[in-house]
């Protein structure tokens, strides 16, 4: 039956066109016709739009086709949500529990843009408990963190592979207490940290990261890592060294300081603002960590919205709202565990579900979209599926750990289309190259509808049925 399928469709499209046209006809009013014009372009119900109309089904049933193939090949646990606008075109174990490596970013972005304003700062301040007198300060100065993640010096900024960093000028800060007229310092420099708990690392993380994030901390100066000639390596106290670099900077710049850095909590006494300086908004610092997968803005922007919205600076009550938070944009938590906001611990659990359903969630071209990494152009993508056809028609969140690797975005398809994704993979051998199945369902996305070409569907193409017209 179904070799009868076309002609018949072409029979029901002529009959409506036909009464359409009939319908078109003006009655006698009076008034000379209109000369005829050139001819109409083909009306929406017309037979010469027959090839358009099976095109997408067809070009539907090969992706399907392609990612299924592809999902077979896929160890366990692992999952694939695929869909156009609300329409969900192939899934393979969505509320399957995974472990999400860095796509976990997309929930900690989320959460972040849902509780902070995009273009608020968080701001870092100098303090004492009494002005300067002829650019004499009697007692200490308070460096007071206010949880700013890219607070460092120039020589930190520079020394990213991907340029320009973000990053707030500490030497812009030193410039600031010199404009309000201190030239000697007869105490300290002292950091306060107090806006955050003092948990440095998440507890259930391995030893070998304490090499790639530094200690957490309100006061968080060049990511927590000592670069200067009397040491390297993380802070063994982030506010005595943020003090420090400080004390550095401002002895470079002429101003005496009498006592060596350390670290405590400003007496209420010291309300007095002598110098700060602000970080790149919100919705910059959300950017950069999706784009980079930066683990320490992560962490640092999850404490500030526990310390928001729960009263407490702390990793655990920022999982707490990023639960909560999904919960109220209507999100499936069957499954899903939170336990810090870059991703790194293995404890995470979310669904493929989830996350392709938060992508669909927020506004498509927003704020999250914005701040995704774009195939071979920019972030953890600026090397991948170059010389591609992905390249340029990708955003998306990458995730790796040992054995695991993720990917969750949207794609742009060949009709000027966008598709929304999520594909995580868990349980991968250690010699294995996700990037190879990565770049195959990348592929098969760009490529939608990958249809037979117009002309071998057109009427032409089927006997008894006339030329293209």
């Amino acid at each position: 039956m179904r070799r009868h399928l076309l002609p018949a469709l072409l029979a029901v499209l002529t009959v409506v066109a036909t009464t359409v046209g009939l319908r078109s006809v003006p009655e006698a009013s009076g008034e000379p016709l209109a000369q005829p014009g050139p001819p109409e372009a083909a009306p929406v119900l017309s037979a010469r739009r027959v090839p358009v109309l099976l095109a997408g089904p067809l070009g539907e049933r090969r992706l399907r086709g392609g990612i299924s193939s592809l999902a077979a090949t896929l160890p366990e646990p692992s999952c694939v949500s695929v869909s156009e606008g609300g329409r969900t075109l192939f899934e393979a174990a969505p509320d399957a529990p995974v472990i999400p490596a860095s796509t976990l970013k997309l929930v900690t972005a989320a959460t972040v843009l849902s509780h902070l304003d995009a273009s608020e700062t968080l701001r870092t301040t100098t303090r004492s408990t009494t002005p300067p007198t002829d650019g004499v300060l009697a007692g200490d100065l308070w460096l007071v963190g206010g949880g700013d993640p890219v607070l460092g010096t120039e020589a930190w900024g520079s020394s990213f592979e991907r340029q320009p960093a973000l990053r707030t000028s500490l030497e812009a800060l030193a410039d600031g207490i010199v404009a309000a007229g201190v030239r000697s310092v007869q105490g300290r420099v002292v950091g306060d940290e107090s806006r955050y708990d003092t948990t440095r690392y998440v507890p259930t993380w391995p030893d070998r990261y304490r090499s790639q994030v530094g200690p957490l901390s309100a006061l968080t100066v060049n990511d927590g890592f000592a670069r200067s000639p009397g040491g390297s390596g993380p802070f063994a106290d982030p506010p005595t060294g943020a003090a420090g670099v400080l004390t550095e900077l401002l002895r470079a710049r002429g101003v005496e300081v009498v006592g060596e850095a350390g670290a405590g909590v400003a007496p209420p006494e010291a309300a007095t603002e002598l110098a700060g300086v602000d970080s790149p908004p919100v919705l910059e610092l959300v950017g950069q960590m999706l784009r980079e997968s930066d683990n320490g803005t992560a962490e640092l922007l999850l404490k500030e919205v526990g310390h928001r919205e729960a009263g407490q600076g702390s990793t655990e009550a920022g999982a707490a709202v990023a639960e909560a938070t999904m919960a109220d944009l209507g999100l499936d938590l069957a499954g899903v565990d939170v336990v810090d906001g870059s991703g790194l611990d293995r404890g995470n659990r979310v669904t493929c579900r989830l996350l392709h359903d938060l992508l669909r969630q927020v506004d498509v071209g927003g704020e999250v979209e914005g701040g995704l990494a774009v195939a071979g152009v920019t972030g953890t993508l600026a090397r991948r599926f170059l010389d591609s056809p992905v390249s340029g028609h990708l955003r998306a969140k990458t995730g790796s750990l040992n054995n695991v690797a993720a990917l969750a975005g949207y794609a742009d398809t060949r009709h000027e289309g966008e598709l929304t994704f999520a594909m995580v993979l868990n349980g991968l051998e250690l010699d294995a190259d996700p990037a190879t199945v990565q770049s195959a369902l990348a592929e098969l996305l760009v490529s939608y509808p990958d249809a037979p070409a117009l002309e071998e569907l057109g009427p032409g193409a089927w006997p008894g049925l006339g030329g293209a017209g």
